[in-house]
């Protein structure tokens, strides 16, 4: 009888504990990787917008009625217990993790809708060299290199819906934007200006003219956008107010939603070191090379064509034959699209004014299509990877890796042949960190745009920054509206070089051998995710991200 009692008594503890613990505790064991993947589709269904008048809605009204379910969506995440799981699996939640702290960031603080004209930007004609677009862009946008014109039927309907949505995105900026940023404003207009002509551009395409419809739809976005521009330049002159979202904010984004783990003032020594580094490098490598002839510059078509196509297989070949990458079979397609073309001497911006004298610096760069031709041919197995992660988290990996390719390759022995080519990848470098200190000072609204762009022009070796504005306004333009862009060159870069270094350490005290091509294959593999998160998956050593 006594044992019975005993019994009954420990049946009703384990009743009462089931009554008052709570329900995410008593779910963990069924909280596991699938869980992660299924609590992603849905953050990332939430994530899109509802819609007002056909297009995404931005209004604050509607923001505040979403918070709540935001709220259940990210405490689900915390509540997860990745204790026991793979580094991988623990990488994808930090993922994760990393996209709703970019939600919420950008409730709190960035509020692009608010105060960057640019957001409402909706023709792109061109694909990105990364993962998804540069910087803010809202849901609806329509991307014009993805259609084959002349069009289809399905293509017409296609287009049509999205040119619907320009009007109405139109019309709910000037509702949303109330902020007082002047210098996304003021530049903003440019780009609203440049949809313009890129929707009057539109009817000279294969097959638009002829087709009513159509016609009708992108008078009425050029008609609807003129009158956008004209509100934004009729607000401008009562904007007076900083743009960049200061020190405090600008540390913590990078390091919680970018995983960047450094501090403004970490980035801006880092930025002045490799900016000091590369104008000494130049004058050593200069000196070196005083006796060789200076190089030559393309001065025709045929002659820029020949050196692109002998650039590109060169390049190729030395990625293979010196073992530094396996070369998928897409690598040369990918680079042959985007070779470039002759530009005249006094047309060139600083990237075509390198390209004239040796492509293969900026073919190294290049990189970048490697990467977006393996996302189309050899998608990631984790479905948290596979697509372009939100809110430019990829910069540190894509635009770092393409950044410090340019340097690895070098040391490598790539131009070998050419030695002056190697002046080349040291000013690229100078002008990635000084564009990027400039931009840490607008972000700290101790400089204006104008100011940070003077550090760019004036740091970049060779006047080459100051023979074509445009470069300038767009780059300076383009790190204002996304922190942490700017310096995601230089910071990527040194986060990748640490990346090396770690696995070849870890290599070396297991008496194992480093292999380059191993190396760049695992990065390649591990795909778009930040670079922290890489060298945690390649090393197993990890920077301080939060949760284990």
């Amino acid at each position: 009888m006594k044992n019975k009692s005993i019994s009954k008594t420990f049946f009703y503890c384990l009743f009462f504990l089931f009554l008052i613990t709570p329900k995410h505790v008593l779910s963990q064991d069924n909280q596991g990787y699938d869980y992660l993947v299924a609590l992603f589709k849905e953050w990332r269904s939430f994530e899109n917008p509802p819609l007002r008048d056909g297009a995404p809605d931005y209004t604050q009204e509607t923001f505040n009625k979403r918070a709540p379910t935001f709220k259940i969506l990210q405490q689900k995440l915390q509540n997860i217990d990745t204790t026991a799981w793979s580094i991988p699996n623990k990488v994808d939640w930090h993922i994760v993790n990393a996209e709703m702290n970019g939600y919420d960031f950008n409730q709190r603080v960035l509020k692009s809708w608010v105060r960057d004209p640019a957001f409402y930007t909706t023709l792109w004609t061109d694909r990105s060299d990364v993962p998804a677009h540069e910087g803010p862009t809202h849901h609806g946008v329509l991307d014009l290199w993805t259609y084959e014109f002349p069009l289809d039927n399905d293509g017409e309907k296609k287009l049509l819906a999205e040119l619907k949505v320009i009007p109405a995105i139109n019309e709910q900026a000037k509702i949303n934007l109330t902020g007082n940023a002047k210098d996304l404003w003021v530049a903003g207009i440019r780009d609203i200006q440049t949809q313009s002509k890129n929707l009057e551009d539109m009817k000279n395409l294969p097959g638009i003219t002829k087709n009513r419809k159509l016609v009708s739809a992108i008078n009425e976005a050029v008609q609807s956008t003129n009158s956008l521009v004209d509100w934004l330049q009729a607000k401008a002159p009562s904007k007076t107010g900083p743009s960049g979202i200061g020190k405090e904010n600008y540390t913590w984004y990078l390091q919680n939603v970018h995983l960047v783990p450094m501090t403004w003032e970490d980035e801006v020594m880092l930025l002045k070191r490799e900016l000091t580094r590369a104008w000494a490098a130049l004058k050593l490598e200069e000196h070196r090379n005083r006796n060789l002839p200076q190089l030559t510059s393309a001065s025709s078509p045929e002659e820029y064509n020949t050196r692109a196509k002998a650039a590109a297989k060169s390049l190729l070949d030395f990625l293979d034959q010196n073992e530094m990458v396996t070369v998928k079979d897409y690598f040369e397609p990918a680079l042959n699209e985007h070779l470039g073309a002759f530009v005249p001497k006094e047309k060139r911006n600083f990237f075509w004014i390198t390209a004239h004298y040796d492509q293969r610096p900026l073919y190294s760069h290049f990189y970048h299509w490697f990467e977006l031709a393996r996302m189309d041919n050899e998608p990631n197995p984790s479905e948290i990877r596979r697509g372009a992660l939100l809110y430019n988290i990829f910069d540190s990996r894509n635009e770092g890796t393409a950044t410090a390719v340019e340097e690895m390759f070098m040391d490598a022995g790539l131009y070998d042949d050419q030695p002056r080519s190697r002046e080349i990848v040291y000013i690229m470098i100078a002008q990635r960190a000084a564009r990027g200190l400039g931009s840490l000072y607008a972000q700290a609204n101790e400089m204006t745009s104008e100011e940070a762009g003077s550090i760019h022009s004036e740091y970049t070796p060779r006047g080459w920054m100051k023979t074509e504005k445009d470069l300038l306004l767009f780059e300076q333009h383009l790190y204002l509206r996304q922190p942490g862009y700017g310096t995601s060159y230089i910071t990527g870069k040194y986060l990748l070089e640490n990346t090396l270094a770690e696995y070849a350490r870890i290599k070396e005290s297991k008496d194992e051998p480093f292999e380059m091509r191993a190396f760049f294959d695992k990065l390649n593999a591990i795909g778009n995710i930040p670079i922290s998160l890489g060298r945690w998956e390649m090393t197993g050593v990890k920077y301080y991200l939060g949760q284990e």
